[in-house]
């Protein structure tokens, strides 16, 4: 049984790949001091170069957790970027929850699980 595993330290892995399956652990953007909609975005695009990394990409995404420091401040604006990022008829299945952060600046953190595209 072949694991492939991207961006690996001593604690995890940004990605792992199994079969034709990948895995991502939480993203974040970069901004922390940024408001929903560009820690959003941001989000999405360390998710879409991880994908395209391990040979997937964002329509092939199965399932999605989004997890929001402030569900109802920040939930719209969220799914406002979202809509906006992800293509027609490939929603994934997806949760929403609110979450404590590990650090107070989040406010927002995504883990996907998405099909390896065929080749």
């Amino acid at each position: 049984m072949h694991i492939r595993r991207l961006s690996t330290d001593n604690r995890m892995s940004q990605a792992v790949i199994h079969r034709d399956t990948v895995y991502l652990a939480g993203q974040v953007g970069e901004s922390m001091e940024a408001g929903i909609e560009q820690q959003t975005l941001e989000t999405l695009q360390e998710i879409e170069r991880l994908l395209v990394d391990a040979g997937s990409n964002k329509e092939h995404i199965l399932s999605v957790t989004i997890y929001l420091k402030d569900i109802e401040r920040d939930f719209a604006g969220m799914n406002a970027v979202w809509d906006r990022w992800l293509s027609a008829g490939v929603a994934p299945a997806r949760a929403t929850v609110e979450a404590g952060m590990c650090e107070s600046d989040i406010l927002v953190e995504m883990s996907v699980i998405a099909a390896v595209a065929e080749q």
